[in-house]
């Protein structure tokens, strides 16, 4: 692979303070790259930018670590039209209505999930989003949560098992059986295709011990616990995410001074969700008191057919900043770097030296425009492991 020199960028957000200004962005003006077999091998300012076979010329423009979405689930089918339609109508939103993409993702055939999921990704793609994670969730029998992950693991490797996103409506009588399905017989078979196992725990889904049960049994197996939690009501999502080393608590909306605590003495990520609480008119979470209180803070979009039909990163930038008490900064940053470290990883969310060469190139001469300029389709160029691809 031949190295290529991108020239000529207004901005650079490289995420290592090492390298430039502007706090832990590691902001560099009048800056240059060089990408050499799918890494970036050096980064500063373009007067002083090595040779390379090839070059590249950013015209100005601003450049930023591709977009790190580490929460999605985009192996489904259907859509949830007429819910979002009574939700905005005055419907109040519960955990229920996971039932309704659950039968459409179940009556589906694999090329028709793998043909939608492949399209939300290229969606994703074009608005800068270059390592994602997704689960399972919506099949909630063996054959179902199994078949999910097999399929997004031809995609991702960021693969999480959510078996224990509702109780199934088959045991809809019977949660206690349900709970030891998804440790037994459906953890057997989706274990080997997962990185992650998750549950959302919550009223209307699953209890403390319960989610307890799930996240155990998991890491019995060598997965890594990631949790829904907190997201409609106050609960012990937060707390047990951080007692069992979860490497994120997602959602995130409803936190008591104990929670933060929690969050800001442990290594857990809070991950918050912003298309969510614009999709289901809910309460804001409270970005501003979290990252006062030392939380590490990751922004990704949630992205699923019923509380957050949305793949673009730079619109929850972009409500992040207007809603959520975040600078915009702060948002570029969660949502490169704090995604990287929601899923544990130093490879990706930065352009320093030995990181992986995934960048977006922005049609603006700053990253601050991702706020600034909502709704506008910014991102002109996205480059993956090197290589353009978009």
């Amino acid at each position: 692979m031949s190295s290529t020199l991108i020239t000529r960028i207004g901005t650079l957000v490289t995420n290592d303070p090492a390298l430039g200004d502007g706090g832990p962005l590691g902001l560099i003006e009048d800056a240059a790259l060089v990408l050499d077999g799918g890494t970036v091998a050096w980064a500063g300012r373009a007067a002083d930018a090595p040779d390379a076979d090839e070059r590249h010329d950013a015209c100005g423009r601003a450049v930023i670590p591709g977009f790190v979405d580490s929460h999605s689930h985009l192996v489904f089918a259907g859509d949830r039209t007429a819910e979002f339609n009574a939700r905005m109508s005055g419907r109040a939103y519960s955990a229920g209505g996971i039932r309704t993409t659950v039968a459409a993702t179940r009556a589906a055939s694999d090329e028709e999930l793998e043909a939608n999921l492949t399209h939300y990704l290229d969606e994703a793609l074009r608005q800068g989003t270059t390592t994602f994670e997704t689960k399972s969730g919506y099949g909630l029998t063996v054959a179902d949560e199994a078949r999910a992950l097999r399929i997004a693991a031809r995609h991702t490797e960021e693969v999480t098992y959510l078996g224990a996103h509702i109780v199934s409506p088959d045991f809809a009588e019977d949660p206690a059986a349900y709970v030891a399905l998804v440790t037994g017989e459906m953890l057997d078979a989706c274990a080997p295709h997962a990185r992650w196992v998750d549950v959302f725990c919550e009223k209307g889904a699953f209890d403390g011990d319960q989610a307890r049960a799930v996240l155990t049994a998991g890491m019995a197996k060598g997965l890594v616990p990631r949790v829904h939690a907190n997201q409609l009501t106050y609960g012990p999502g937060v707390q047990l995410a951080v007692e069992l080393d979860a490497a994120s608590a997602d959602h995130c909306t409803h936190l008591t001074d104990q929670d933060v605590d929690a969050l800001a003495s442990g290594s857990t990520v809070a991950t918050l969700l912003p298309g969510a609480e614009f999709s289901t008119r809910a309460e804001w979470p409270d970005a501003r008191r979290l990252i006062d209180a030392g939380v590490t803070v990751a922004l990704s979009t949630d992205c699923n057919p019923g509380s957050s039909f949305t793949s673009s990163v730079p619109f929850c930038v972009a409500l992040a900043v207007r809603d959520m008490g975040m600078t915009p900064d702060e948002a570029v940053w969660s949502a490169t770097a704090g995604g990287a470290a929601a899923l544990r990883r130093t490879d990706i969310g930065r352009l320093s030296p030995g990181a992986r060469a995934d960048l977006a190139v922005l049609d603006a001469p700053s990253h601050v425009h991702l706020a600034y300029r909502p709704g506008v389709p910014l991102v002109r160029e996205v480059w993956r492991r090197g290589t353009r691809a978009v």
